[in-house]
Order: structure tokens, then C-alpha cells, then sequence
């Protein structure tokens, strides 16, 4: 793998370390993240991120939500912000971005921080020996080496869902965000009650899909 490419799954990305910090105001609140070279977008939000945060769904009541493969964290740290009331989980495999995480939840959630956890793991090996379920699981999946390994997340999401819990992403539509509609509406049917699009803009599409 390229060092371009590291931060999407390399447990110790091979770049020289350099930390950098981002200030992004979502959802009408200013947040501050630490972030560091070896993980995605570290230079600012990324544009998918900040689209997605912006529409997202997030539940009114008391629940469990999942920042999947959460870089340093903006998804789940907004989730947060916004959830006091819940529990939010942040994984991923890059100990780099996993070390953002835990400072970035010191600067913006000093108030809540026991009921944000952040594991490190691959998607759900985290969650392998647990017997954790979500309301929501949220995601800005890496489609850069291929869409056939996120698909295959796809059929692996209902195990982990509440019922009626919602599994959201973006999907940039040059990287197949109509191809993946299509995949979905045809081959998952049977695993989703709902699969749609619930937003489009620059180029982003936004996917909720809810399990039975």
C-alpha cells in the first residue's frame, strides 16, 4: 500500500509524524480536533465528513451510537456532543488516529467523557467478545482500494443493530454512490427494512438504512 493510502487501514502508518490541529464549526458549534499525518484528512474536514455530519440523523432518546472506523474522530465526537444522554463508541485500526481521538474527546467533551469509549480494532472485532448492539452506527467508509469489502460490512451490519437502528454513510458519487444504491436495493433488501438516500449535495449521497 502506498503511503497516500496508509491512514485507511495501517496500524502504524510509515509517515514522518507531524501534528496539526483543525477548527470546524457543525451543527452551529465550534469544535477543535488534534490531528496528525498518517490519518485522513488531517490537513482539515474533508467535505464527505462535513456534508454527512451535517444531515446525519441522530436519536432524541437515551441510546447507543458507533462511530465506525472514526479517523479522529468528528463523527462520534459530534454524536456526543449532541447526545449527552447516550453512549458513543469510536473504533479504528490506526493507533494514530486513536490517539487523536482521546485528545480530541478531552478538548470538546471534558464534561461527558465517561460515556464515550474508543476501542481499537478493525470494524467490529472490537466488538467480538462483547455483546454490544447500536441504535446507530455512522461511517465515512475508505472506498479507495475497492467497494467489494465495504459491501460485504453492509451484510455483516444487521448482527450489530437494534431493532429499527440505522446504519448511515456517505458515499461520494464518483467513488459509486449509485452503483452501491442499486447494490443494496437488490441484494440486501431482505436484510434492511429500509434502504434510501436521504440527502445529495456536492457530489455526496447520503444512505440511511434501517434494520427490520
Amino acid at each position: 500500500m502506498d503511503k497516500k493510502n496508509q491512514h485507511y487501514s495501517t496500524q502504524f502508518p510509515d509517515v514522518r509524524v507531524k501534528v496539526h490541529s483543525v477548527s470546524e464549526s457543525l451543527k452551529h458549534h465550534l469544535y477543535l480536533f488534534k490531528t496528525i499525518t498518517g490519518v485522513f484528512s488531517f490537513k482539515k474536514l474533508d467535505l464527505g465528513t462535513k456534508v454527512f455530519i451535517e444531515h446525519m440523523k441522530i436519536p432524541e432518546e437515551k441510546c447507543v451510537l458507533l462511530d465506525l472506523g472514526c479517523g479522529y474522530g468528528p463523527i462520534g465526537i459530534v454524536l456526543a456532543y449532541l447526545t449527552p444522554q447516550s453512549t458513543i463508541y469510536l473504533t479504528d485500526i490506526n493507533k494514530r488516529a486513536l490517539w487523536c481521538v482521546r485528545e480530541n474527546i478531552k478538548y470538546n467533551l471534558s464534561e461527558r467523557s465517561g460515556k464515550v469509549i474508543v476501542l481499537e480494532g478493525s470494524y467490529f472485532k472490537p466488538f467480538e467478545a462483547k455483546s454490544v448492539k447500536f441504535d446507530g452506527i455512522y461511517m465515512n467508509p475508505p472506498l479507495r482500494s475497492g467497494r467489494r469489502e465495504f459491501l460485504t460490512l453492509c451484510e455483516d451490519i444487521p448482527r450489530y443493530l437494534n431493532s429499527k437502528g440505522l446504519f448511515q454513510f456517505v458515499i461520494k458519487k464518483k467513488m459509486g454512490a449509485e452503483y452501491i444504491h442499486i447494490y443494496l436495493k437488490k441484494h440486501l433488501s431482505e436484510l434492511f427494512e429500509i434502504i434510501e438516500v436521504t440527502f445529495k449535495r456536492s457530489g455526496y449521497w447520503i444512505f440511511c438504512l434501517t434494520s427490520f
